[in-house]
Parts: structure tokens; C-alpha cells; sequence
């Protein structure tokens, strides 16, 4: 290959990797409501715009990453990112979508300490509602084509139920399972689950080294905090374990970072939830939390140093777990039992989603006739006038906050 060749292919890969930071750049900044708004989000950025994905590659993908610990939104981006950069494209795209609500709860909660009420603005009661449009609208598209016969539907269904009526980690978790052993078992064997294979840039003998790094991590760094007397070491360690044994992600994760931070005197409970109501004010993953909480800690290293050490710590088990479970999962789907218990699992996301549209999506968000009239409007600019969902966002925040004026 010539100077030139290399010179060009290089210049190609640095463009792929600005390219893809700046489409999580613009996620980060307009993905309010959670990780499951969140997830509508991808879906609409990368399934229906971009045909980066089909639909039930991203159904496989959004199961995988509910299965791991950590941040399942985060994941899904970082999966993503790697399908279309490697390694790099990974951490571009985890960057994108993080950055944002790092520098603004880094900054904002400061803020927040001295103007009380700040974070329950009816501007942010219009990002709610917004996410109820965003939500719905995923549950629309994806029940096309993930519940297109009467018992992927039924499963969908039951899923919705059991999740709603006994809500949680565990059950979430069971009614994956169940929808998997019921679709190998009960689905007919003419349906195959169609898939766009991802690239993924990983052997299976790398993924399993780099498995084995996150679980001598796990076990490693208690050792070594046990062993020195460094806050730095400290901070590593239990932000660590909070990104590696926190199931479901989001909110899941807040007490345990509590019980971590304030519990030590690390950050006191006022600071904590100051900065909590800050992480309700912002877009993109809630886990950039730990970035506050490292910023205000009363201990060295705190401010931007102590934020990014937090910050890095929390989520890299999130890398860890996803580059090192691709190339496995993607060996292990091919088999025609694995299809067709996919094809369980998906109606099951198709049915989580569902339950998680009515809780906390729903009840969080449609307080009043206004709210359910704005939703409304939300859901046809989005669906049938095809505005962009960052546009959506801002219309909500100012039409919710003339209302609440004119009330």
C-alpha cells in the first residue's frame, strides 16, 4: 500500500470517529427522560435514519444490555460506537453521549445549591412529557415488527403485565428468561430471526481476555484499597463496583452511590441531593452522577480531577463488559434454538418498553389535561410530521413552560 493509501485510510478512520462523536454529541445534549427514553432515541437515530441497524439486531442488542450490569442505554451506545469504529468508534461514541451531562452537572450543580427549586421548573416537567412521545413512538415502530403474529404479541403482552404488576430488577430479568425458554419452545421452527450481523471488531479469545480483566479488576482493587491508604484508590473502588454490580442502571444505582459516598463523609447528603435533583435537569446517562459526587468530595482528589477519576471509574466496567461480550454473543445467536428464543426476547424488550411507557414514563409526566394534550402534540410531530426528536424536545420545554405561565 502506498504513502498516499495509508494517508487516505487514516484521514477516512479520523473523519468515521468525528463523525460518529458528533452523533452522540447531538444525543447527548437532547436525550432527556432515561434510559428508556434513551433507547427510543437510538432506535430513531440509528434504525430509522440511519439504517445502521435493523430492527431486531437492536432488539438482540437492547436484550444483551439488559442482561449486563451497568448503564443499558450507555451500553447500547458503546456497542454501537464499536460496530462502526472499533475500539476507538467505542469510546467516541460513549464520549458524545456522556460529555454533556458531565460538564453540565459538573457545573450545574454548583448552582444548585444556591437557587432552590431550580431542577422543578416547568421547563423540565415538558421534558417528561416529551419522553411519554418518544417512548410511545418507539413502542410503535418496534411492536411492528418484533410482534407481527398473535403469539409474539401475546408474549409482548404477558411481558407488559408481569413487569407492571411486580416491578424490578428480578423481574425483569425473569421475564426475559421465560420469553427466551417460551419462544425456543414454543414458536414454529419456519420462523427464523432475521439479522444484520454487527461488526464487531473483537475475537472471541480477546473478548473472553478482556471478561477475565473486568472480574480481576473486581476482585483486585478491594485488595488494593484494603492494602493502601489512598482516597484515589478508594473513590476507584467503589465507583468501580457501582458500575459492575448495579443491574438495571439509572436509578437502580443512586442508593448504592449513596451508601458509597455519603455513608463514608465523603460528600454530605445535602450535596447529594442537590446534585441528584441537577442529574433530573440534564440529558444523557444518569450515571454521569458519580462525575458530581467525585467533584464535590470533600477529599482530594475532588473538583474536575476527582469528577472524571468518578466518572471513569463508574462506566468502565460498562466497556469492559460490552467489548468483551459482543464477539461471544454474536457466535452464540447463530443457532436456530438461540434465534427463536430471541424471538421471544424480543416481543419480551417490546413488553418491558410497554410497562416502562405506563411506569414511571407515564405516571411521572401526565399530571393533567395540559400534559396529556402536549404529549399528544409531542407524539404527531414525531410520528406523522417527522420532526426531529432535538426540535420535539425544545418545543416541549417552552410550550410546558407557557403553560404553567398562563395557568
Amino acid at each position: 500500500m502506498s504513502t498516499s493509501d495509508q494517508s487516505s485510510n487514516s484521514e477516512n478512520a479520523q473523519s468515521s470517529l468525528v463523525h460518529i462523536f458528533i452523533i452522540f454529541l447531538k444525543l447527548g445534549l437532547t436525550s432527556f427522560g432515561g434510559p428508556i427514553a434513551h433507547l427510543a432515541y437510538f432506535r430513531e437515530e440509528f434504525v430509522t435514519k440511519r439504517l445502521w441497524l435493523t430492527e431486531h439486531a437492536y432488539a438482540d442488542l437492547v436484550a444483551l444490555c439488559q442482561f449486563l450490569p451497568g448503564p443499558a442505554s450507555s451500553q447500547v451506545g458503546i456497542a454501537i460506537g464499536l460496530s462502526r469504529g472499533g475500539v476507538a468508534g467505542a469510546f467516541a461514541s460513549w464520549l458524545g453521549f456522556t460529555l454533556p451531562s458531565f460538564i453540565a452537572l459538573v457545573m450545574f450543580a454548583g448552582l444548585l445549591t444556591h437557587v432552590s427549586g431550580l431542577s422543578e421548573g416547568p421547563w423540565l416537567h415538558g421534558l417528561k412529557v416529551v419522553a411519554v412521545a418518544v417512548v410511545a413512538q418507539a413502542i410503535w415502530g418496534m411492536s411492528k415488527t418484533l410482534c407481527p403474529d398473535a403469539r409474539r404479541a401475546a408474549l409482548a403482552v404477558i411481558s407488559a403485565m408481569i413487569v407492571a404488576c411486580a416491578p424490578g430488577l428480578y423481574s425483569q430479568l425473569g421475564v426475559i428468561i421465560l420469553s427466551g425458554i417460551v419462544g425456543c419452545l414454543w414458536l414454529k421452527h419456519h420462523h427464523r430471526l432475521p439479522h444484520q450481523p454487527m461488526q464487531v471488531p473483537i475475537s472471541k479469545t480477546n473478548g473472553i481476555i478482556i471478561l477475565s480483566v473486568f472480574i480481576s479488576l473486581l476482585l483486585l482493587i478491594p485488595v488494593m484499597n484494603d492494602g493502601y491508604d489512598s482516597h484515589l484508590i478508594a473513590m476507584f473502588d467503589s465507583y468501580f463496583r457501582a458500575g459492575s454490580l448495579v443491574f438495571g442502571g439509572g436509578h437502580v444505582v443512586l442508593p448504592l452511590l449513596q451508601a458509597e459516598t455519603v455513608s463514608q463523609g465523603w460528600v454530605s447528603n445535602d450535596l447529594f441531593l442537590a446534585g441528584y435533583g441537577a442529574a433530573q435537569a440534564v440529558p444523557g446517562p444518569l450515571f454521569t452522577f458519580a462525575g458530581y459526587l467525585g467533584a464535590v468530595s470533600n477529599s482530594e482528589p475532588n473538583g474536575l480531577l476527582g469528577g472524571a477519576v468518578a466518572l471513569a471509574a463508574i462506566f468502565l466496567p460498562a466497556f469492559l463488559l460490552v467489548l468483551g461480550a459482543l464477539p461471544l454473543w454474536e457466535s452464540i445467536r447463530q443457532y436456530p434454538a438461540i434465534q427463536r428464543a430471541m424471538l421471544g426476547i424480543n416481543a419480551a424488550v417490546v413488553g418491558l418498553l410497554i410497562a416502562a411507557f405506563y411506569n414511571p414514563v407515564w405516571t411521572s409526566a401526565i399530571l393533567s389535561s395540559q400534559d396529556f394534550g402536549l404529549a399528544l402534540l409531542a407524539f404527531l410531530m414525531l410520528m406523522f410530521w417527522k420532526l426531529p426528536p432535538w426540535l420535539v424536545v425544545i418545543i416541549g420545554a417552552i410550550a410546558a413552560t407557557l403553560l404553567a405561565s398562563a395557568l
